[in-house]
């Protein structure tokens, strides 16, 4: 299966960039992921919605080739980032590739709760027409302390952290597959 992670902080040593580094190597087995570069994708303008910039065209084109997305959000006041939305709103419109595409949602935060907020947004967004991005359901994870969880590389040495992701990546790769009989006897 292949899936495209789309990284809502463009920080160079994002925890959350390095969570998605984490699924893509240690699942590697299960999923073939590649994370998006979102750093050069410009501001949301519906004047050149038809014919936007490259890093747009390149987004689009990936995000549609793929088979699932994996939304990797940190928590900015109690919010996704501006960076998320506004890929969201590039994915949303025109030829709307991430419409009906399969999803799931993971975030990490060196507070207790994890982004359990912007997860909330994000599944909100998610949801609305025009994304309309089925979400796996009941399997949400929140990397909360996420700094005493993971080693300056990137690996989760928090058994009860790596236990629970070994779950919920079996739960996607299930309730995808499901999904994918489902539409393919439609």
């Amino acid at each position: 299966m292949k899936v495209v992670a789309l990284v809502g902080s463009i920080r160079k040593d994002s925890y959350n960039r390095k969570l998605a580094e984490y699924v893509k190597n240690k699942y590697k087995e299960q999923m073939d992921v590649e994370i998006l570069n979102l750093r050069d994708v410009p501001f949301y303008d519906q004047d050149i919605e038809n014919d936007p910039p490259a890093p747009v065209k390149e987004l689009r084109q990936k995000v549609a080739a793929a088979d699932a997305v994996l939304w990797v959000t940190p928590e900015y006041n109690y919010s996704i980032p501006g960076v998320l939305k506004n890929v969201i709103d590039w994915l949303s419109r025109g030829d709307r590739v991430i419409n009906g595409k399969p999803s799931f949602i993971m975030g990490a935060s060196m507070g207790l709760l994890g982004t359990v907020r912007a997860q909330q947004h994000l599944r909100d967004i998610l949801f609305s027409p025009g994304v309309n991005s089925p979400l796996l359901p009941g399997n949400e994870v929140y990397v909360g302390v996420v700094h005493e969880k993971m080693d300056e590389n990137g690996n989760i040495k928090d058994e009860a952290t790596v236990i629970f992701l070994e779950s919920v990546i079996a739960n996607f790769v299930k309730w995808f597959n499901q999904q994918a009989a489902a539409m393919a006897v439609k």
